[in-house]
């Protein structure tokens, strides 16, 4: 594994953890605040792939474009591009008014 994969990882672990501290609170969780941590977590695990491949990693927050960068090494990742398109927007629009994020359901 390429020293940088490790950094890679690791952050995007630390960016779990967070969504999943807030996700667990007992009082008072701010859905909102595990939105993005969560969004960047799987950021990092996207670059971490195309670090890994030896890929240029862009300086973009939009999920769907880092897939599109990984299915030449990863083809069978393309049934993920409706989740990260969704996904994609907890980057951004959930930090600002106008948007909120609720707890998943499981539906």
């Amino acid at each position: 594994m390429h020293p940088l994969t490790a950094e890679w990882i690791s952050k995007a672990k630390g960016d779990f953890a967070t969504a999943q501290r807030e996700l667990r609170a007992r009082s008072s969780p701010n859905y909102d605040a595990a939105c993005f941590p969560a969004q960047q977590c799987v950021e990092k695990y996207l670059k971490t792939r195309l670090q890994e491949a030896g890929q240029v990693i862009p300086r973009t927050h939009d999920l769907v474009v880092l897939l599109n960068l990984l299915l030449p090494v990863e083809p069978a990742w393309t049934h993920l591009a409706s989740d990260l398109r969704a996904r994609t927007v907890f980057g951004e629009a959930f930090r600002y008014p106008g948007f909120i994020c609720r707890p998943y359901n499981g539906a």
